[in-house]
């Protein structure tokens, strides 16, 4: 039986890497590496091919989400956590059992306007969501069907 899709949100410094970014690299498509976050590699590692994602730009002003992507391939080892020059490196992990993996996403579409995260706190079909949930920080995180119907519909 396949698998259903599912639905998640990926939190981006614009500074960083921005939606303008991804639709600009190489066939529309990055790998999503430098999480150090154990909740959110796992988060990861339940992806699959075909799962949507709201891209979502934090630290912005305002912070909020700015279009889709969508999963094209899943979880494999990310080297930056090897690399003594990468901001991601991560001196105890150990080659032979890596700590930390990476997806890749391609680009699906860019919203007209930015959905901001005052905007989304006012929706009360989004008042469960992760993302508004006091005190998350998670920069990949679940979200549920309705959640990204209700979402598409404001975009």
């Amino acid at each position: 039986m396949p698998q259903k899709r599912r639905y998640w949100l990926m939190k981006s410094e614009p500074s960083s890497f921005s939606i303008d970014d991804l639709i600009k690299t190489t066939s529309q498509t990055t790998s999503w590496d430098g999480v150090r976050n154990y909740q959110a590699r796992n988060f990861m590692r339940e992806m699959a091919i075909g799962d949507q994602v709201l891209f979502y730009h934090s630290n912005a002003d305002p912070p909020a989400i700015v279009g889709t992507a969508e999963v094209v391939n899943t979880t494999y080892t990310d080297p930056s956590q090897f690399d003594h020059n990468d901001d991601h490196y991560d001196p105890a992990s150990d080659p032979s059992s890596p700590r930390w993996d990476m997806v890749d996403i391609k680009y699906v579409r860019k919203f007209s306007r930015p959905l901001a995260l005052e905007q989304l706190r006012k929706e009360t079909k989004l008042k469960g969501m992760v993302l508004l949930r006091k005190g998350s920080r998670l920069s990949v995180q679940p979200v549920s069907p309705l959640e990204w119907q209700h979402i598409l519909s404001l975009a």
